[in-house]
């Protein structure tokens, strides 16, 4: 028996929307990763970007469990002598929600080559209002545990 390869033009992608709405920040980025990488498709292969598009709104509205938004850091180097830069993750919430979303999600997808092509297809918006509806994505359900 030969092991199935899926090729490029069996791949049919989706548009999904992801409500982030008073929902856990990690719980949010692992849907959107799980879509992106096509884990929900039967045809799923890990060495080939089978995923779907996905838009996330709302991104203002997510929340972070524990003291995480005191505690939790974003950080970056320019890579110059001194080029540290550290953010809260409070106030990275508060300025610029999106990137911390992006940033979530980016860090559950691989990474290289393919992980970057699969970030492509990640679309986030603070509000409720995004410009793809020309698109007709479906709104995806998550099946979180009550807790």
């Amino acid at each position: 028996m030969k092991t199935y390869s899926p090729k490029a033009s069996d791949i049919q992608r989706q548009w999904w929307v992801l409500d982030a709405s008073d929902r856990v920040l990690g719980r949010v980025a692992t849907d959107a990763a799980r879509l992106l990488r096509g884990k929900h498709k039967a045809m799923f292969a890990p060495h080939m970007d089978t995923g779907d598009f996905v838009i996330i709104v709302n991104a203002k509205k997510v929340r972070l469990t524990g003291r995480k938004a005191e505690q939790k850091e974003y950080i970056r180097h320019s890579g110059y002598p001194g080029g540290l830069t550290r953010i809260g993750y409070d106030r990275l919430l508060e300025e610029r929600p999106s990137l911390a979303v992006e940033r979530a999600v980016k860090g559950m997808l691989p990474h290289n080559r393919l992980g970057r092509a699969m970030a492509k297809k990640l679309k986030v918006y603070d509000g409720p209002e995004h410009p793809h509806a020309s698109q007709d994505p479906k709104p995806y359900e998550a099946k979180e545990l009550s807790r």
